[in-house]
């Protein structure tokens, strides 16, 4: 790609925590764009979402992913190797922590000596900001960061002094996508996150972990509303009842909020509609796992 910059920086920057750390909303608020789906509950993000930060003289890849957990079933271990496999590939880290949590060191093993760790220590609007310091103290015991940095994903405090500690450390390097970039992801791959995000926000317990989204068929039509048919795939049959309700009032609460951020998100008008499957304990089972794409 063509940039007469000698002095362009370029790189892909991964953002790692523990779950509920708020990577994802801190990706949305860098990028001011709504990219990647945030609930209240944990270990939403199942896949690694990309997104393109362009500035005059440098390029920031984003890379939201999982949260770092001790993985106890088959999809949760699939999660952990897409996180190690990145890892060999991103030029730098974010290392995100919730500053209203325990300190942890799960995940920070898997950190590198050999490129830049930033730490950002996040949620600091909840806290008293006197121990901040005594916070930033207990991390440089357990691994040598870069830099360590204080913000707010959720009221935008601090992430401008976290983007200079990353635009500083970028290696110099042309752009890998062209400047109007936001994503390398299919409108269909945000589309089939976004209904998963209404089956987070409308159920409880274990039914929003027990489902995966595909997105089966997805027509453009000019002059007409696009024609989007999902499915929703389950891994009991008891969860399937719950999850379509009585009369099928659930599942068309999650169609018609779905729908509306879609929408939104497409910037055009669309037909959904949603159905639902059974995939016994497919999150258990590897051979399941990839025939869903994971």
């Amino acid at each position: 790609m063509l940039n007469k910059n000698p002095d362009f920086k370029a790189g892909y920057v991964m953002l790692l925590g523990p779950p509920n750390a708020g990577k994802s909303t801190l990706l949305n608020q860098i990028l001011d764009f709504r990219l990647s789906i945030v609930t209240t509950k944990p270990q939403t993000t199942r896949k690694n979402v990309l997104g393109i930060l362009n500035g005059g003289a440098y390029q920031v890849i984003l890379i939201d992913t999982p949260g770092l957990i001790v993985p106890k079933y088959a999809l949760q271990s699939m999660l952990m190797r897409y996180i190690e496999r990145s890892l060999q590939d991103a030029d730098m880290i974010i290392y995100l922590v919730d500053v209203t949590s325990a300190i942890g060191s799960v995940g920070i093993q898997l950190l590198r000596a050999d490129k830049p760790v930033i730490l950002a220590l996040n949620k600091i609007d909840l806290i008293d900001k006197r121990n901040i310091l005594s916070l930033i103290d207990q991390y440089r015991k357990i691994f040598n960061f870069s830099a360590y940095v204080p913000v707010s994903a959720l009221k935008k405090n601090g992430l401008q002094d976290l983007l200079e500690e990353v635009v500083n450390r970028l290696p110099v390097h042309p752009p890998f996508f062209p400047p109007d970039y936001l994503t390398d992801e299919p409108e269909r791959f945000f589309v089939s996150e976004i209904i998963r995000e209404k089956i987070f926000e409308l159920y409880s317990q274990e039914i929003p972990y027990a489902c995966h989204v595909s997105i089966e068929e997805f027509i453009e039509k000019k002059g007409a509303k696009d024609y989007i048919r999902a499915v929703i795939f389950v891994d009991q049959l008891s969860r399937k009842g719950i999850l379509i309700g009585k009369n099928g009032r659930a599942l068309r609460k999650v169609g018609e909020q779905a729908r509306q951020d879609i929408e939104k998100f497409l910037g055009r008008p669309v037909y959904l509609e949603l159905y639902v499957k059974v995939i016994s304990d497919w999150r258990k089972n590897s051979l399941k796992l990839k025939s869903l794409g994971y």
